[in-house]
């Protein structure tokens, strides 16, 4: 069976490559020793002597046979050459040598005697001779592979744009020589161009034309180069491109436009946060950095996603000193690790510990005296809280009172709370605590305006003044309070723990399905350095009591986010990643709100922030229902949601 299959192997590749290379070595044979009779000779023919020819003659032929025979031995017609190697090489040298030596011997003895020097130019044009198809061989396949391989490489580029930044990319394409992309079409909406070409490019229309320029010009990469776009456009363009399934790229904004900056390669791929239709909050910072700056500031759940970015905010602009409080010490020694190398003069002090231990609060407290503080500590996760409702109210609502005591008293000039839109009319648990927690903060501080600090009571908080301290004394401290609370309340953050973009990410990595909840399902969106530049406005905007507002434009159906998530990954929604609809979890509402009907908006300097009006409450009831709500959660009260409603008004528990 072996034999059968090797002789259909020679005999198919003797049809092949090999025939033409053994009529290829015959011709050689005969050349390289004419050329060498013609050079011992002075490259002149009738100068060769006749004998020499008559020799030559009659002996080269059949010796060209057997030189193919021996060659044939030596298996040079069995190899393929386009993967030929030094062995290959060897043996040629070792055929065509052997060659020539049986050449010079059997013609000196059969035939006659040829000149020395026609032995040896014989020999070395032979083997050059025989060398130059096979390996000419080789580098034609190797060319051609390369040719092809760099066809199939050279990208076809679609340029959205025919601006000056379109052109600009246009020629640092053509002028890079690195880059194996070729332009092939321009879009843009702007009518008086259409039909006509940038340095022969053709503008082929506006955004409707996009689907079939792609189609039609065997478009590979989309650059999108509309710096001066606003949101809304953008993100219709780039929802139309997403839907082509090519390489997509943009400039990041019109800085790199007005610097000169614009090029292929300061062009960024676009993420998510480039589908959310709105305009990043560019608010003016300096006099949030000047606030900061000389001061001690305190992050509680500084490990977090919001906190640490907060603390890398922070950081960046000389505080007095920053405590990094967190009761999880994996993601506190991280956010330690790296301030310590980015900030080495920075006085950094990082702690462990629960802000629902009072003693361990107010030793903090009293201790570093912090003048800010950002709370962001808090139970997140809305199905895990519906499981453990009493776990979301100690934490949340308990540790929140605990805090702002202790801060109170120990000389805290701002308390910042981070809220969230889950509060607003609350259908869970979390959003229910966080409403409680935006409750707390402005009881604090409706009563410390009304000079009543002292009346705030210790729900189970132990007592921070020494218990010898004189009525008097007593007095003096609850006098120097001057804390301002507020509250920041924000959407779902892009990127952090729990948000869905990295469950869908992971999803997408595995090959799908990606769940959403509900086909319906909406939701608003912001990025963690615009979430954190709103917690540190907050902060140096208040005046006590308010409850600052991100504008977050238009909601996003989650469906669209991980339809779009998945084009930008390269693949196709429904086909290569199914979408599964898992069902509203316990305690999640199709929507959410930003203010509740019965808040009003105040204007900022920043047009994308607003001031909700606090919804007035009896504060004096509000703090005996918190007493009693608080005994009940430490005593995991099955019943706890009945209680929270009654507080919260506007919590609204599902069946």
């Amino acid at each position: 069976m072996k034999k059968s299959s090797e002789k259909q192997y020679n005999k198919g590749f003797l049809q092949s490559d090999s025939v033409g290379l053994i009529l290829c070595d015959f011709f050689i044979i005969h050349l390289a020793y004419f050329l060498a009779l013609w050079l011992r000779f002075d490259c002149v023919f009738r100068e060769i002597p006749q004998r020499y020819l008559m020799a030559y003659a009659r002996f080269i032929s059949l010796f060209a046979v057997a030189s193919l025979g021996l060659f044939w031995l030596l298996r040079m017609y069995q190899s393929l050459w386009r993967y030929a190697s030094y062995v290959e090489v060897a043996r040629v040298v070792v055929g065509s040598l052997g060659s020539s030596a049986l050449h010079m011997i059997l013609i000196s003895l059969l035939i006659n005697k040829m000149p020395i020097s026609y032995y040896m130019l014989g020999a070395f044009f032979q083997l050059s001779l025989l060398l130059v198809p096979r390996f000419s061989y080789k580098m034609f396949h190797l060319l051609s592979a390369t040719q092809k391989k760099n066809e199939e490489n050279l990208g076809h580029v679609m340029i959205i744009g025919a601006g000056q930044a379109g052109q600009m990319i246009l020629r640092d394409i053509r002028n890079t020589r690195a880059l194996k992309d070729q332009v092939v079409c321009i879009i843009d909406d702007d009518q008086e161009k259409w039909g006509r070409s940038i340095d022969g490019v053709p503008i082929i229309g506006g955004r409707d034309e996009i689907m079939l320029g792609v189609q039609k010009f065997r478009v590979t990469k989309i650059y999108v180069a509309i710096p001066s776009a606003n949101a809304q456009n953008r993100r219709e363009i780039i929802n139309i491109c997403s839907e082509t399934g090519c390489e997509l790229k943009q400039l990041p904004g019109m800085y790199q436009f007005v610097m000169g900056q614009v090029s292929v390669s300061a062009m960024k791929n676009v993420s998510v946060e480039d589908l959310l239709g709105r305009e990043p909050i560019r608010a003016d910072m300096e006099e949030v950095y000047s606030f900061i700056h000389g001061k001690s500031v305190m992050v509680t759940g500084g490990g977090g996603s919001i906190g640490s970015e907060l603390c890398r905010q922070v950081a960046a602009h000389q505080p007095k000193q920053l405590i990094i409080f967190d009761i999880y010490e994996n993601n506190a020694y991280q956010i330690q690790l790296e301030l310590k190398k980015k900030y080495p003069e920075l006085d950094l002090v990082v702690l462990i510990g629960s802000v629902r231990d009072s003693r361990k609060m107010f030793d903090v407290f009293s201790k570093y005296r912090p003048q800010i503080v950002y709370h962001a500590a808090a139970h997140k996760h809305v199905p895990l809280m519906e499981d453990s409702p009493c776990e979301s109210i100690k934490n949340n609502a308990i540790g929140t009172y605990k805090t702002a005591y202790a801060a109170m008293l120990c000389g805290c000039e701002r308390f910042v709370l981070i809220s969230t839109d889950k509060a607003v009319n609350p259908t869970n648990i979390m959003g229910a605590s966080k409403r409680l927690c935006e409750m707390i903060i402005q009881s604090f501080d409706s009563m410390i305006k009304a000079g009543r600090a002292s009346e705030i009571p210790q729900l189970f908080t132990h007592e921070v003044l020494s218990k010898n301290a004189s009525g008097a004394q007593k007095a003096a401290a609850f006098a120097q309070v001057k804390t301002e609370f507020v509250a920041v309340r924000f959407g779902n953050v892009l990127g952090s723990n729990g948000s869905v973009i990295p469950l869908f990410k992971r999803q997408i990595e595995e090959g799908g399905p990606v769940t959403v909840t509900h086909p319906d399902i909406i939701r608003y969106f912001m990025t963690i350095p615009e979430a954190v530049s709103l917690v540190m406005l907050a902060g140096t905007f208040a005046h006590g009591g308010e409850i600052f507002v991100l504008d977050m434009g238009s909601p996003v159906k989650i469906d669209t986010l991980a339809r779009n998530l998945i084009r930008l990954s390269g693949f196709k929604p429904d086909e290569d990643i199914k979408i599964v609809y898992s069902g509203l979890r316990p305690g999640e509402k199709l929507y959410e709100e930003k203010l509740m009907a019965e808040e009003g908006l105040k204007k900022t300097d920043n047009d994308l922030i607003h001031i909700g009006c606090p919804i007035p409450f009896d504060v004096n009831v509000f703090l005996d229902q918190l007493k009693n709500l608080m005994q009940l959660a430490y005593n995991n009260d099955e019943h706890i949601r009945e209680t929270v409603a009654k507080i919260v008004s506007t919590y609204h528990p599902q069946k």
